[in-house]
C-alpha cells in the first residue's frame, strides 16, 4: 500500500551524468525536482575532508578504483569528445563523419548533428558548474581514441573523467534545491491514457509515490545482464524494464558495446576494472601471447579501430592462439602510473601490476548502444516520459557507439529533456490507482548471466539464440518486493527483449555478430520493441540506406 505521496514538476529516475545535469537545470529555471538515486549517497567533499575542489577531485579518482559508486558515470576514463570552435584542425562536420563511421550505417544524421552542435555549450556549462578538466595555459589537453580523426577528447584527472564529472555534479546538486532520495528505487511509471501521472517508488523500505508532468529514466546501462561487465553493480536494466511497462518503445537493444580492454582476471565475475582505450591513443599497444599485432591487417586506424572491430580481432587473436586473453603492451605510454592513475590502482585492487608493461585484456560488456526510443529533445512515445543517457536510444550511437560520445549525450540530452519539462511545468496529472507489489518473472541471476555470455555476447547464431530464449520463457513469477527481485526482473526482461532483437536482425552489423549470418546487408534496418500484454512485439520499423542511416517509427 502506498503510505506517502508528494508532487513536483519533474521526476529524474537516475544520478548519473544526464540525470543531475536535467535535475540542475530544471532547478535552475524554478522547477520542483526529485531525484531517486538507487545507489547511497556519495559526498566527494566530505570523504575528501573539506579540503576544496582537487581533494574532492582525487577523492573522487580514488574510489572509482576501488568501486564505491552505483552510476556508470561515475567510472568513465577516457574522457567527453567534444569540437572546440577554437581548435582549427576539428568541426563538427567531421565529428559527425566520424560518428556515422563508427555507427556502421545505423546512426541517424538528423540527430546526430544537434547533439554534436550542442556539445560545447553543454560542456561549456558543465566547468561552471565545477568539473575541471585536464589543461595547460588555459587551453584543455586533448587525446585521441578509436574511431576519432582528430584529438578532440578531454579529460579530468588524467583518468579519472566520470569521477571528477560526478563529483562536480554531486556538489552542484547539494547546493541546490533539488531533492535527493538516496538508496530509492522506481517501482513503476504510472501512465493514464497514454500519458505519465508520476513514479510509484521505495524509500526506506516504504512504498511511495511522486505525482509530476514530466519523468526522466536516466538510469544507465545494462552490462549486469552479462557475467563480466565494466559497469557497477546497479546496471540492471531498469530503464529498459521501466519504460517498457509503461508503453514506451526499445529498439536497437541487439547492439551490446563490447569493450576491447576489460582488465582479465580468471574467474572474477560482475564489475572488472575497464583499461581505457585512451591508452591506445597515447601508445599502448594490443599484442598476443606471442607478441604479434591483434590489430594488424585489421582496420586502417589499427589499435584506434573502431570498438567491435578491435573487440573482434582481440577474440580472433584469442581464438588463434588459444590463450585467454590478449595482452595491452604499456612500455611506449610515458609515465603510465601519472597518466592513468584510476587504471593504475585498477590493476593493481585486482592482484596484477603494471611494471611488467604487460596488461592482460579480454573484451568486456560495456555500453548499450540501443535503448528507449526518443526523439532529439527525449521524448518517448509516451506524452511526459523522457529518457537520457545510456538508457536512450537517440540514433547518435547506431550499431556502434564512436568512444566519449556517451557523456557527451548525457550532457546534451540531460540539457534538452530539462527544457522540454519546463515547458510542462504546471499541466495537470491525472492520479491514478497505485498498485501493489508487482510478480513477474525471475531468473537466478547467475544462470541468465552465463547464459547470456556464452549466446548472446560477441558471437551469436539462431540455435543458441533461441535456447537462452527458451530459457528465459521458462522463468517463474516472483513478488518483486525488494530491490534485488526488481532488478533480477528487470535483467529478465531486457536479456528478453535483448535476444529478440538480435533474433529479428539476420546479419552482422557493428556490435552485433551472427555467426550464422556474417554478411551486412545492403539496407540498414533498425527494429523497435514494445511490451503488450506481458509479450514483446515489434513496431514499426524504417529501411534507409547506410549513407543515410536510419530512425525508427511508430
Amino acid at each position: 500500500m502506498t503510505r506517502t505521496q508528494q508532487r513536483a514538476d519533474l521526476v529524474v529516475i537516475g544520478a548519473g551524468i544526464a540525470g543531475l545535469t536535467a535535475a540542475l537545470s530544471a532547478a535552475e529555471r524554478g522547477l520542483d525536482v526529485v531525484v531517486l538515486n538507487k545507489g547511497s549517497r556519495w559526498d566527494g567533499a566530505q570523504r575528501a575532508g573539506g579540503q576544496g575542489d582537487q581533494a574532492q577531485g582525487d577523492q573522487a579518482q580514488r574510489d572509482q578504483a576501488q568501486g564505491e559508486h552505483s552510476t556508470s558515470t561515475f567510472y568513465a576514463q577516457g574522457g567527453i569528445a567534444v569540437v572546440d570552435p577554437a581548435v582549427p584542425e576539428d568541426s563538427i562536420e567531421l565529428h559527425v563523419a566520424d560518428t556515422l563511421g563508427a555507427g556502421a550505417g545505423l546512426t541517424d544524421p538528423v540527430a546526430t548533428e544537434p547533439i554534436l552542435t550542442d556539445g560545447w555549450p553543454a560542456v561549456t556549462q558543465l566547468v561552471r558548474r565545477g568539473a575541471d578538466f585536464d589543461s595547460v595555459d588555459g587551453r584543455f589537453l586533448r587525446t585521441r581514441e578509436g574511431g576519432h580523426s582528430v584529438r578532440r577528447i578531454i579529460h579530468a584527472g588524467g583518468d579519472a573523467t566520470g569521477a571528477r564529472v560526478q563529483a562536480a555534479l554531486g556538489g552542484a546538486v547539494g547546493g541546490s534545491p533539488v531533492t535527493v532520495l538516496d538508496d530509492s528505487w522506481a517501482s513503476e511509471v504510472l501512465t493514464s491514457d497514454g500519458a505519465v501521472s508520476g513514479v510509484a517508488y521505495v524509500y526506506g523500505g516504504v512504498r511511495s509515490v511522486l505525482w509530476a508532468p514530466t519523468v526522466l529514466i536516466a538510469t544507465g546501462g545494462v552490462g549486469h545482464v552479462y557475467a563480466a561487465t565494466t559497469n557497477p553493480s546497479g546496471a540492471t536494466g531498469d530503464g529498459i524494464a521501466l519504460a517498457l511497462r509503461a508503453g514506451a518503445h526499445v529498439a536497437d537493444l541487439e547492439f551490446v558495446q563490447f569493450h576491447p580492454t576489460m582488465l582479465f582476471v580468471p574467474g572474477a565475475r560482475g564489475r572488472r576494472t575497464l583499461v581505457s582505450e585512451a591508452v591506445r591513443g597515447e601508445g599502448g599497444r594490443l599484442v598476443d601471447v606471442d607478441g604479434r599485432s591483434v590489430t594488424d591487417g585489421v582496420h586502417r586506424l589499427g589499435d584506434l579501430a573502431p570498438r567491435d572491430v578491435v573487440a573482434r580481432a582481440v577474440r580472433a587473436a584469442m581464438a588463434r592462439t588459444g590463450a585467454d586473453s590478449v595482452y595491452l603492451d604499456i612500455t611506449g605510454v610515458d609515465d603510465f602510473a601519472g597518466r592513468f592513475p584510476t587504471v593504475t590502482a585498477g590493476v593493481r585492487a585486482s592482484g596484477l601490476d603494471i611494471d611488467g608493461g604487460l596488461l592482460p585484456v579480454v573484451p568486456g560488456a560495456h555500453y548499450l548502444c540501443g535503448g528507449v526510443v526518443t526523439d532529439v529533445d527525449g521524448r518517448t512515445s509516451v506524452t511526459g516520459l523522457f529518457a537520457a543517457g545510456e538508457t536512450a536510444r537517440t540514433g547518435l550511437h547506431g550499431a556502434n557507439r564512436l568512444a566519449s560520445n556517451s557523456l557527451l549525450e548525457g550532457l546534451v540530452m540531460g540539457r534538452r529533456a530539462a527544457e522540454q519539462a519546463v515547458e510542462r511545468a504546471g499541466l495537470p496529472v491525472r492520479e491514478v490507482d497505485v498498485p501493489g507489489v508487482r510478480v513477474a518473472p525471475v531468473l537466478d541471476r547467475a544462470s541468465l548471466q552465463d547464459a547470456m555470455s556464452d549466446k548472446v555476447a560477441l558471437d551469436r547464431d539462431a540455435q543458441g539464440l533461441a535456447e537462452v530464449a527458451a530459457l528465459l520463457r521458462g522463468a517463474a513469477e516472483r513478488r518483486l518486493d525488494d530491490l534485488a527481485a526488481a532488478e533480477d526482473a528487470a535483467l529478465l526482461l531486457t536479456a528478453k527483449a535483448i535476444v529478440a532483437a538480435a533474433q529479428a536482425r539476420e546479419e552482422s552489423r557493428g556490435c552485433h555478430a551472427r555467426t550464422d549470418f556474417p554478411e551486412r546487408s545492403a539496407v540498414g534496418v533498425s527494429r523497435g520493441f514494445a511490451f503488450v500484454d506481458d509479450q514483446l512485439v515489434p513496431v514499426a520499423e524504417v529501411e534507409t540506406s547506410q549513407a543515410i542511416g536510419v530512425s525508427v517509427g511508430f
